[in-house]
């Protein structure tokens, strides 16, 4: 019998329309199983299911012979790490990542080694004292991946732990994961949409595809074609086809931008000067933390600019609100889905309309929401860009998968027909056929005369998808290459600070 294993298992959001079909899964003793699938394929319900925050609606979860489907969660003991990182905002780094041993009753010298350790593993020691809002997405998902790993859990449960991270760092700390797992034979589901990720760390990958088990092969036995095919049930082009880019007007204008950084007193952003026009897409690339969140942040008016100026379509817009941006034809992709995104308490249709609900199309002249074009609307872009939902339009944000969220936010702020398209991470937890889509709305943004400026961690999107590539170390913009001549090499030689050019505003 198998260390850990799913039975029959079904779920049901609303009792009509099954998340999970029969799932049936084992994994052994000690062994990293990824899940791999499509998003909305039941990847993070299947981890919900095993962490006992979901109950199933039909079958059984075990644990080394012992029956755990009705063991309430906080009896399980599992070590969790999700996609929404749940940090206490109160707690410092080293205090987050201590609260587990400290509800065992632990002593507080072996706490205290046992917390500097697993820092130290996940690059954390620095910013032991800081608190979660001063810190980036990747920092912060390292705190929760080292609060999960410091309590030695019988079964680890990791729901796209390493997303956030800049593409250095991810290697690393799948090697340090994958070392400890082995150290310490904890038992461990991974799921994750990058095949990659998969082969390097992975002892054997399950499949998933609309709520059911398609089947799970040895990593050293299969390849990512054949991965992606048993995914999406189709061979993925994986290189981004698209025509020489033709550059017309500038759109976006950045003249000496600075911006403050919230963790320390050195500007994040330090007089940084680019262009962006119509016909192309430009990407700012680099390692996580060189200031890449601030320039999203000034250029979106999340925050305000210590100096400089902003320019949309020839007008100055420095100083302007968000809505205004917004109808003046910027849209946005966050970083944070959760945070800058989506009302995660609203419905799927109300999210779609945030920015647009008090136009005539959704807003009659007594004030009053038009449902029923809200419907209509919301229908459309679910079926246009595939979004998956249990209950349709009215699905609560909050209960959708990853993957699925963020279809959502691409295809309401690329509806919106925009000048500027701001893309942060836009592919950040989705499956290769959603990112292959994805690339080709943003390729298509630019080939109907619209800029494109995305902001990527991933080292093939930014060597495949964008016609110029602005690199970004310490606050400031250190080199501009083209995708076509230049290297991985070379770019990481940037990325890091080692090599630096003379950029042309």
């Amino acid at each position: 019998m198998a260390f850990m294993s799913l039975n029959g298992i079904d779920v049901s959001y609303d009792k009509k329309k099954q998340i999970l079909k029969g799932l049936n899964l084992e994994v052994e003793e000690g062994e990293l199983v990824s899940l791999l699938g499509p998003s909305g394929c039941g990847k993070s319900t299947t981890l919900r299911v095993v962490a006992g925050f979901i109950d199933p609606q039909g079958g059984t979860f075990t644990l080394d012979g012992e029956d755990m489907t009705k063991v309430p969660v906080h009896k399980r003991q599992f070590g969790l790490v999700f996609q929404s990182y749940a940090l206490f905002p109160h707690l410092s780094v080293y205090d987050n990542v201590a609260f587990g041993l400290r509800t065992r009753k632990m002593d507080k010298d072996v706490i205290d080694r046992k917390v500097r350790e697993i820092l130290e593993v996940c690059g954390l020691t620095e910013l032991a004292d800081r608190f979660p809002k001063q810190m980036s997405g990747g920092q912060r998902q390292r705190v929760a991946l080292a609060r999960a790993l410091v309590i030695e859990p019988k079964l680890l449960l990791l729901d796209e732990p390493l997303s956030n991270l800049d593409a250095k760092l991810r290697l690393s700390m799948r090697v340090e994961i994958k070392r400890l797992q082995k150290r310490l034979g904890i038992t461990t589901l991974f799921v994750t949409h990058d095949q990659e990720e998969c082969f390097s760390i992975s002892d054997k990958v399950a499949v998933l595809r609309k709520g059911k088990y398609i089947g799970t092969v040895n990593t050293k036995d299969t390849t990512v074609e054949e991965l992606s095919a048993m995914m999406v049930g189709r061979n993925v082009n994986f290189h981004v086809e698209k025509k020489p880019a033709e550059p017309g007007d500038v759109v976006l204008e950045v003249k000496n931008m600075t911006m403050a950084s919230k963790v320390h007193k050195n500007n994040a952003v330090k007089n940084v000067s680019f262009q962006v026009r119509r016909g192309e897409i430009v990407c700012i690339a680099g390692i996580d933390g060189n200031g890449q969140t601030e320039l999203v942040y000034g250029l979106t008016g999340l925050e305000p600019l210590v100096s400089g100026e902003l320019s949309l379509c020839g007008q100055d817009i420095t100083h302007t609100s968000i809505r205004k941006r917004s109808t003046m034809g910027m849209s946005h992709i966050p970083e944070d889905r959760h945070k800058h995104g989506l009302v995660l308490d609203y419905s799927l249709e109300d999210n779609m309309v945030l920015q647009r609900y008090f136009e005539p199309e959704f807003t009659d002249k007594a004030g009053f929401l038009r449902r029923k074009n809200i419907r209509g609307y919301a229908e459309r872009l679910i079926e246009e860009y595939d979004v998956r939902s249990g209950q349709g339009p009215v699905t609560i944000a909050r209960s959708m998968s990853g993957g699925n969220q963020q279809k959502a936010i691409v295809a309401r702020e690329i509806d919106k027909d925009p000048e500027l398209l701001v893309a942060v991470q836009p592919t950040r937890g989705l499956d290769v056929g959603a990112i292959e889509y994805i690339h080709r709305q943003l390729v298509a943004q630019r080939d109907e005369g619209k800029a494109v400026l995305l902001v990527s961690l991933e080292l093939d999107e930014v060597m495949d998808v964008p016609d110029r590539i602005l690199v970004m170390y310490e606050g400031e913009i250190v080199g501009e290459l083209d995708p076509k001549t230049t290297t991985q090499e070379e770019l990481g030689l940037y990325m890091a600070g080692a090599k630096r050019d003379e950029v042309k505003a």
